[in-house]
Parts: structure tokens; C-alpha cells; sequence
């Protein structure tokens, strides 16, 4: 059986292992594959593993022996499983690998928010504490988290871990998802649509997946509808939020501040509005990345062919 992985560098840079796929067929695997390579590399190919390359119609119509598609994410828009099911093609993802990461990440950025700990640090190295004409002194307001609110737009795994580290600190929750399950055991917490969390959050963290009714979501009019102290967090996809309203909204005071790991175009263009914008700071999507989440995507992976080959897929997205 041949197997091709088409980008998998950022999934192994060098630190950890193929050998779980090599021991289940003809393994190729490519750090990153242009758009004009991937019919010839995945040509013949059984098994084609993609992390953000697209496998769209027209690629998928020229795969004929392509039985498995498994995505090296959580995410699977970058490939046409509607296409892939017409053809019979089996189209798997990698739930819940990086919860833990992806949550850490969120408070990383919002821990940045409420204390620039970087930036403080880079003052007192330059020299202004010593220059100081008090004992200590402060370049931006600090935030204190506890009594707070946190609205989490996408109450799933990861939206969840976030509430747990949220009540860690004292904060209330409110919620939303597309299925609202059960949290009677969060005294904390409650369920609101999403022009009401908006309105009622101190912080907002987006979690949910990048769906047709989520692009776009925060948007120039969601942000007027937030607190002009909130802060602004996004782990989840760029394209959720409207980079160049977030800019103006930042700007111009409608927020205090943001926290974005993922960016509407990724690699972002130079001239991205959120590079010049005021208190935003940005990751380059790595919330996922720490070699703890990425072992545990690459086993889960090997599982995933696993299961296919013996007859009993899992994980599927296109059943």
C-alpha cells in the first residue's frame, strides 16, 4: 500500500517518529507540497495524509486509487469530503489531541493581556527601573481575573478545558455552542446566545470550528457589542474573525485588547491591518504545536489507519 503525507513538517520537524506509519505501507512523506505538485506525488497513492494542503475536487477527481484521506488536524475543511464520499474515499481526522495545549496557549495570551510580563521585563532590562524615581511602576493597566467573566464561543473539549482554568482563577463562564450539553456541575456557568456573551463578557475566547455560519462572526458590528475593558482571544481559525475590523475596533478603543494565535491567511500578507494594531499580540498558530500534543496527534494518526485498514474506520468526517 502506498502511503504519501504531504506536509509533515510542522506535524515532525525532526523530533519525533514515521515509523508507525512506515510499518503499514510504502511511505513517502514530503515537508510541504506546492499546489502544482500534489496530483503527481499523490498519484497511485491509497493513502494520502494532508495537514493544510487542500484537496479539493478538482485534485480529488484525479486520485482515482485514493481510498483514505486522514487529516493531521483537528479541522478537515481543507479537504471536499463531500467529493471524497461520492468516491468512496474515507476521510478522517485527529479529534482532540492537542485540549490541553490549545488551552494552555489561551491563558498564555490572556495572562499577556493583563500584565505585558514580556514588555515589562524588556523595560527593566533597558534600564527604567533603575532610572525609576519609585520602587516600582507599571507601563500598562493590569487586570486581575478573578470576579471576572469569560465568554467561550464554543463550549466543546477545548471550551471546556479553558471554563476549568477559568474557574481556577475565579472567573464566571457563559457559553455557546451549537449543542448545548449538560454543565448543571459548574455552578459558575451558564448558556447565552452570542449577542448576550458578547455583551456580558470581560474576556471572549473563540473555540469553535470554522463553519460557513462562524466565518466572519466577529465582525465589526459583534465587536460594538462588546465592553470597552474586554479582551479578545482566538485559538480556533483566523477566518472567524474580520482581521481588518478587529484592527479599527483596537484602534480605536471599542476593545482594550487581543490574543490570536491564527490569522484569516496564513502565512499572514506583510501588510495584515493586525500588525500595527494597538495591544494586539500574535502567535503564528502554535497553539497546537508543543511536542506533547503533536506525539499525541502522530499516534493518533497511526490509529486512525489502523482502524481503516482493519475494516473498522474511526474518527470519520464523511460518513
Amino acid at each position: 500500500m502506498k502511503i504519501v503525507v504531504l506536509d509533515g513538517y510542522t506535524l515532525n520537524p525532526g523530533d519525533l517518529s514515521w515509523d508507525g506509519l512506515k510499518q503499514l505501507g510504502d511511505l513517502t512523506v514530503y515537508d510541504r507540497s506546492p499546489p502544482d505538485t500534489v496530483v503527481e506525488r499523490a498519484t497511485g497513492a491509497e493513502v494520502v495524509f494532508t495537514n493544510k494542503t487542500p484537496l479539493g475536487e478538482d485534485i480529488l477527481k484525479q486520485l482515482p486509487a485514493l481510498q483514505f484521506i486522514g487529516v493531521l488536524a483537528t479541522g478537515y475543511n481543507i479537504v471536499n469530503s463531500d467529493v471524497a464520499k461520492a468516491n468512496g474515499v474515507v476521510v478522517a481526522n485527529v479529534p482532540g489531541y492537542g485540549t490541553a495545549s490549545v488551552a494552555q496557549l489561551t491563558f498564555a495570551l490572556l495572562l499577556e493581556l493583563c500584565h505585558h510580563v514580556q514588555h515589562h521585563s524588556e523595560t527593566v532590562m533597558d534600564g527604567k527601573w533603575v532610572r525609576s524615581a519609585d520602587w516600582c511602576y507599571w507601563d500598562y493597566p493590569l487586570v486581575e481575573l478573578a470576579g471576572k467573566t469569560i465568554g467561550i464561543i464554543g463550549f466543546g473539549r477545548i471550551g471546556q478545558q479553558v471554563g476549568d482554568i477559568a474557574t481556577a482563577f475565579g472567573m464566571n463562564i457563559i457559553g455557546n455552542a451549537r449543542h448545548r450539553s449538560d454543565q448543571s456541575q459548574r455552578p459558575n456557568f451558564r448558556w447565552a446566545d452570542v449577542p448576550e456573551l458578547l455583551e456580558g463578557s470581560d474576556v471572549v475566547s473563540i473555540h469553535c470550528p470554522l463553519f460557513p455560519e462562524t466565518k466572519g462572526l466577529i465582525n465589526k458590528q459583534s465587536l460594538q457589542q462588546m465592553k470597552r475593558s474586554a479582551f479578545l482571544l482566538n485559538t480556533s481559525r483566523g477566518p472567524i474573525i474580520v482581521d481588518q475590523d478587529l484592527a479599527d475596533a483596537l484602534n480605536e478603543g471599542v476593545i482594550a485588547g487581543a490574543g490570536i494565535d491564527v490569522l484569516s491567511v496564513e502565512p499572514p500578507p506583510k501588510d495584515n491591518p493586525l500588525f500595527g494594531a494597538k495591544n494586539c499580540i500574535i502567535t503564528p498558530h502554535i497553539a497546537w504545536a508543543t511536542q506533547e500534543a503533536r506525539a499525541r496527534l502522530m499516534k493518533i494518526t497511526v490509529d486512525n489507519l489502523t482502524a481503516f485498514l482493519q475494516g473498522h474506520p474511526v474518527n470519520v468526517v464523511n460518513k
